[in-house]
């Protein structure tokens, strides 16, 4: 007879909902732990910012999405959704094949309440520590803590037998460094803190002779501002691994197969870091997986996609995936409206 292991999840995004679906499936008992009050509140709109714009102030009050108001997704609709379950144009819905932000949260919360995964997740409590107590009998504590007041925390130990990190990877700013940055005068900030530009209105107060920006081939420009459009980098401040899982140059190691670390697999296992991937598809792969794993039908040492009992993605969604950069570089900005995705289509199609 199979256990039901408790799992503990960590994080309500695309990765933390499928992956949640997946060992449900599993019939493993569940808990998502979400730091926001809402599913994935990276694709939630918040004109709140982080109390340092940079970001490099590790005790400042973050806020978790990175959203800016007129966003629109750099995917299709077509890839940006899971195996079994389609990103659908609906009535009175953005019909666009590069959707705003709006309708990709709207899809969240339809596969969140259609796979009835609402009832699994802890809104507004943020995890500050994941930590094996019994390597023996792999139980992880897991602390979270939720806002009582604005200066009370509660904090709470639960013990759980796996742990799945999916917090996402686009909430910890990374910054480069370079001569002259922190004895610029000007403002700087994070695209993290990006919300609108009418905060940019009015700005220009004077021009600063010693704010010159100087690049690598001569050039210099005055600005006022500096947006520092360089990235997120991976951050687990809640994860104790006592030197088992490290970040080093924003690469998460050892893993296998980029999910789980050797030495603690499978009770702890990550999902959703690859970048250079269909990101949708594989966060589902990854959450079978590891659901799979854990419920007992399959080794992690051997493991197939195959041997899961489920098809592999059609051929043309990865296609449609890797000539993104192509259909960037031909149509430039206008690319998401100028695209003729039926056109495009029919030419896989035939070249198939």
């Amino acid at each position: 007879m199979r256990h039901s292991y408790k799992v503990a999840v960590v994080g309500s995004g695309f990765a933390g909902l499928v992956t949640a679906r997946e060992l449900k499936r599993e019939a493993l008992l569940v808990t998502v732990f979400e730091n926001a009050n809402h599913v994935d509140s990276i694709w939630l709109f918040n004109s709140r910012v982080d109390t340092d714009l940079l970001g490099l102030d590790p005790n400042r009050e973050i806020v978790h999405s990175s959203l800016y108001r007129s966003l629109r997704v750099n995917l299709p609709r077509q890839i940006m959704c899971f195996m079994d379950y389609s990103f659908m144009k609906k009535e009175c819905g953005d019909p666009r094949t590069f959707p705003g932000h709006e309708e990709v949260l709207k899809f969240l919360e339809d596969f969140a309440r259609d796979f009835r995964l609402m009832e699994l997740i802890r809104f507004g409590h943020e995890v500050v520590r994941v930590e094996l107590t019994d390597e023996a009998r792999h139980k992880w504590v897991v602390e979270s803590r939720t806002r009582e007041t604005e200066s009370r925390w509660e904090s709470k130990e639960e013990v759980f037998e796996a742990v799945v990190i999916c917090n996402g990877k686009h909430t910890e700013p990374k910054i480069v460094e370079f001569p002259g940055r922190d004895a610029w005068p000007g403002l700087q900030m994070h695209s993290h803190s990006y919300r609108t530009p009418e905060q940019f209105e009015n700005k220009i107060e004077c021009a600063r002779k010693d704010g010159k920006v100087v690049f690598q081939d001569g050039s210099i420009v005055d600005p006022d501002v500096i947006i520092h459009c360089t990235g997120y980098k991976f951050h687990f401040p809640f994860l104790r691994s006592n030197g088992t899982v490290t970040v080093d140059d924003n690469r998460v190691g050892p893993l296998y197969k980029h999910v789980f670390p050797p030495s603690l697999a499978p009770w702890l296992s990550f999902v959703a870091l690859p970048y250079k991937a269909v990101p949708y598809i594989v966060m589902e792969l990854q959450g079978k997986w590891v659901a799979k794993v854990l419920s007992g039908k399959f080794e992690y040492e051997n493991w197939l996609a195959t041997q899961l009992d489920i098809r592999p993605p059609e051929r043309w969604k990865e296609i449609m995936f890797f000539s993104m950069e192509k259909i960037k570089s031909y149509y430039g900005e206008k690319y998401r409206d100028a695209w003729d995705v039926d056109k495009w289509i029919q030419e896989v199609d035939c070249s198939n």
